[in-house]
This record gives C-alpha cells, sequence and structure tokens, in this order.
C-alpha cells in the first residue's frame, strides 16, 4: 500500500506518540479529579484553601499560556513531552508518599497543582507541534484528529473512570493511579525512534510579534470574539463553582466519597452522549443557532446543583441530572463552536489563534477559583453557588444578543463549499474523529464544567 495512503493505525512512532499522548491526557484528567476529593477528604481544606488550589491548577493558562507555544516551536518536543510527564509523575508521587504518611498539606497540593498546571501546559503545546514532523504533512490531518479524538474522549470518559475507582479506592490511591500513567505515558513516547531537529535560530522572530498575530485574528472576527466572550465568562463561573462544589458535596450536603463517585460517573456520561449526537443536533437545529442554545441550556443545569442542599429534594439525583445536562449542553456547544474556529482560521494562524482564544477562556479560571474561595469563605457556599449561577446567565448574552439566533450555518459551513470541493460524508448516525475531537471540555471536573475551549 502507498504510504500517503496508509493509515497512522500502522505508523509505529504516532502509535507510541498516540498511547502516550493518551495515558497523559488521561492521567490529567484524573488528577483534576483527585486533588479535590483528597484536599476535602482528607485534609479538611477551607472554601479559600479549596479557592486557591482550583487557581493553583489553571494558573498556568493564564501566566504562560501565550508563549508557551513559541518557547515549544524552539524545542525538541520529543524532550518536552518526556519532561513533562515525569515532572507531573515526580510530583504527583510526592503527594502519594505525603499522603500514605500522614504528611499531607494544603500547601503541598497547591504547589502541586502548580507545577502539574505547567507542565500539563507545555505538554498540550508539544503533542499537538510534534505531529507534523513525526508523520509528514501528506498525514497530518489524520495524525491532530486521532490525537485531538483522543484528548476529548479521555476528558469526558476520566470523569466515569475516575467517579468508579472512588468508590472502590481512596483518593491518595486514585492519585497513585496518576503516577503510573504518567510514567507508562514517558515511557511510550521515548521509544519513538523519530530524532527531530529543532528550528534554526535564524528562523525566529520576535515573541511578541508572533502572539500579536493569533490575539488581533481573534479581537477582530465579529463572531468569534462573541464565542470567546460567553466561553470566558463561562469559565469564569465555573471555576467560582469548583472552588466549593467538592466541600458542598461532600461536606455541606454529606455524599460519602462512594456516592460522589457515582454521581461523578452518572454526570460524564452526558458529555459521551454530546460526542455522539452533537453533529446531528446541530444540524437538526442549526449550527449557529446551537450556539446559544447549548449555552442557555447550562444555566439551569447550574442551578440544580445549589438547590439540591434544599430539604425535601433529592441530593444526588439533582447532581447527577444537573451534571449530566451540564456535560451534553458542553460538548454540543465546544463541537459547533471549535469547527468554526478551524474553519474561519487561516492555517498559518491556527495555533497561535488557539493559543489566544485558550490564554482568555482558560486563563480567566484561576482568577475565578480565588473569587470563588473568598466568596465561599465570606458568604457561604450555597450563595457563591448562585453568583456562579449568575455568571453562567450573564455569559449567554453575547451569544444571544448576538446574530447566531437569526442564522443557521456559520461562515464556512460544509454546504457553503465551492462546487469543486469534496462533498460532505453522509449522517450514518455515527461521529467521525473530527466531531469528537471538537467535543473537548474544561481541565477541571468535566460533568461541573461550563463551555470551554
Amino acid at each position: 500500500m502507498n504510504d500517503a495512503r496508509r493509515s497512522l493505525v500502522h505508523h509505529p512512532d504516532f502509535r507510541r506518540l498516540w498511547t502516550g499522548d493518551a495515558l497523559g491526557q488521561l492521567g490529567a484528567q484524573l488528577t483534576y479529579l483527585a486533588l479535590p476529593v483528597f484536599a476535602v477528604k482528607h485534609l479538611e481544606a477551607t472554601e479559600w484553601q479549596m479557592g486557591a488550589l482550583t487557581a493553583a491548577e489553571t494558573a498556568a493558562f493564564l501566566v504562560i499560556g501565550l508563549p508557551a507555544g513559541a518557547w515549544v516551536d524552539r524545542m525538541r518536543k520529543r524532550r518536552v513531552l518526556i519532561f513533562s510527564d515525569l515532572v507531573r509523575a515526580a510530583v504527583l508521587a510526592v503527594v502519594v508518599v505525603a499522603a500514605f504518611t500522614d504528611h499531607a498539606t494544603m500547601p503541598l497540593l497547591i504547589v502541586a497543582g502548580l507545577v502539574i498546571s505547567a507542565a500539563s501546559v507545555f505538554f498540550d503545546v508539544a503533542h499537538q507541534s510534534y505531529v507534523p514532523g513525526l508523520v509528514g504533512m501528506e498525514h497530518i490531518v489524520e495524525g491532530n484528529s486521532k490525537l485531538q479524538a483522543t484528548q476529548s474522549v479521555a476528558q469526558v470518559a476520566a470523569p466515569a473512570i475516575g467517579g468508579a475507582l472512588l468508590r472502590v479506592v481512596t483518593a491518595p490511591a486514585l492519585i497513585a493511579v496518576n503516577v503510573v500513567t504518567y510514567l507508562v505515558s514517558a515511557f511510550a513516547v521515548a521509544r519513538i525512534r523519530h530524532r527531530e531537529e529543532p528550528p534554526s535560530p535564524e528562523s525566529r522572530r520576535p515573541l511578541r510579534t508572533e502572539i500579536a498575530e493569533g490575539m488581533r485574528f481573534v479581537v477582530h472576527q465579529p463572531l468569534l470574539r462573541r464565542i470567546v466572550a460567553c466561553t470566558g465568562l463561562s469559565n469564569f463561573g465555573s471555576a467560582i463553582t469548583n472552588a466549593v462544589f467538592v466541600i458542598f458535596a461532600l461536606r455541606t450536603l454529606g455524599l460519602s466519597t462512594a456516592a460522589f463517585g457515582t454521581a461523578m460517573s452518572a454526570s460524564a456520561i452526558g458529555g459521551l452522549l454530546g460526542a455522539v449526537s452533537a453533529d446531528r443536533f446541530a444540524r437538526w437545529i442549526g449550527e449557529a443557532r446551537v450556539i446559544p442554545i447549548s449555552a442557555l441550556a447550562c444555566v439551569p443545569a447550574v442551578a440544580l446543583t445549589p438547590l439540591a442542599g434544599h430539604a425535601g429534594l433529592p441530593t444526588q439525583t439533582l447532581i447527577i441530572v444537573g451534571g449530566f445536562t451540564l456535560s451534553f449542553c458542553v460538548v454540543v456547544y465546544n463541537v459547533a463552536q471549535v469547527s468554526f474556529r478551524q474553519r474561519v482560521c487561516p492555517p498559518a494562524l491556527l495555533g497561535r489563534m488557539n493559543a489566544s482564544v485558550r490564554f482568555i477562556v482558560w486563563g480567566c479560571m484561576p482568577i475565578g477559583g480565588l473569587l470563588g474561595g473568598w466568596l465561599g469563605t465570606h458568604l457561604g457556599i450555597e450563595p457563591t453557588l448562585w453568583i456562579a449561577v449568575g455568571v453562567t446567565g450573564a455569559a449567554t448574552l453575547p451569544v444571544l444578543l448576538g446574530p447566531f439566533l437569526g442564522m443557521r450555518d456559520l461562515p464556512g459551513a460544509p454546504d457553503e463549499a465551492p462546487d469543486d470541493e469534496a462533498p460532505s460524508a453522509p449522517d450514518d448516525g455515527a461521529p467521525d474523529e473530527t466531531t469528537v475531537a471538537a467535543a473537548s471540555t474544561a481541565p477541571a471536573e468535566a460533568p461541573r464544567t461550563s463551555p470551554v475551549d
């Protein structure tokens, strides 16, 4: 078979990268679930401490999110991937040892969150940038599709896996599982035989120039600007919720770790259902309309969490229904808006555009986490959750008041393609890799997220 047409499944080095990436992404998502549970259940963390931990887990996106891409482009990607995995494994190993010897503290967890956040930023950027040189330009679309699909599956499946494990193991044991996933990931990537040469220093442009081009595109594209505003505000509200949610579930509602794990597992099913039905849903309602509709549907889903604290209401059921609905809406929203971003942006700007978007929509999360911790300390947990509901509602305004509801298709949709382009595949009821790849969720407890990416 012609190598240009041969699937990357048969490419040994790509399989190693794919394996390492899958395990790295799974470990990252399990970490976002395990650390907060450990903090609340074993360290009796306060609201402010949980806010600081939430901020630490996402701080790197704000601090180094923009320049990380340019820095990685000047390094050997394979080394960046291995080093990032080993750093995350080492940090979590310290946490595990401290936990089992009764020496774990909240400052230790916060520092661990900061270091893991920075390593994760470099890992994510490096694995996306490594594909062209590894597989060649003729396979770049297939390679990126497979890696992005794997990342998305990890983001929606990890809460289910972590929730199931929390029913039978403690949070420190789950963190130990994360250590193993990172080590195996590093081993898989280390077995890649391809050797890359870093770009010549003479080809570099000023870092500020490259960053500015991506940010300028995001700010000047009218529809994208509204989507980013919606996503950023939603993530801000999500971070406020995440700062106090685990305390609310385990301490205020009195759920056991096993019951909490069950709720996370059931909630994650919504994200998986969204991944397999988002394309059909967008075709039925319209790709443009599905963005404000799914964003609006997140509001009552988020409101079910504080409602669960009222006597007479089925506590665990409300948490599950809210998480299921929210996960479904997040994925449907992301399939539409990420696909639009990929189509509307010139290929040469894709990396910098995505870095700019992530800087805005993820960079607000550490601020929201700190605010959530402060509000939980001074106002109480339930009022903080209602404030997050209000922020989520306000986040819908940029897309509700824009032109989306009056449109069916977004610019660059497949039916707008020139006649000489290949037609879109028939609807066979199953998502393709591109659909699943767009279904990415927040780097936090996935059932409690708002539209993000």
